[in-house]
Parts: C-alpha cells; structure tokens; sequence
C-alpha cells in the first residue's frame, strides 16, 4: 500500500522526533496541522500518530522547552 501525502510529511516529522529524542510543542503543533490538513485521517496516518504518543508517554520523545 502506497502512503499518502499527509502519511509521509507526518513520518518525516516523527523521524525527526525519534532522532532528536525530543519535540517541541510548535513541531507537535505542525504534527497536528498535517494529520488535520485534508479533513480525514487515514489509517497510516492514525498508526503513525499512535506511534509518536506512545513515544511520548514513554518518554522515549522528550517534550523540548525550546
């Protein structure tokens, strides 16, 4: 299965995350935008976007006070 736009932005956005092993709250902000961005969220999308919060809640992605 081909990934959608809005899958691949959001992928790259969270590969920054998981690299940095942080996210700032104006890139979540962008993270969001994208995911909302052509008023459906697809199932890539939904997975990916899980990904990124359990990462988060794990602390695996730090939330950055930059």
């Amino acid at each position: 299965m081909e990934q959608s736009s809005g899958a691949n932005k959001l992928r790259k956005m969270i590969d920054k995350a998981i690299e940095d092993n942080e996210i700032t709250h104006e890139e979540y902000d962008e993270i969001m935008h994208i995911v909302y961005e052509d008023g459906h969220i697809d199932a890539q999308e939904r997975a990916l976007l899980s990904t990124l919060q359990d990462m988060i809640e794990s602390k695996m992605v730090k939330w950055s006070k930059k």
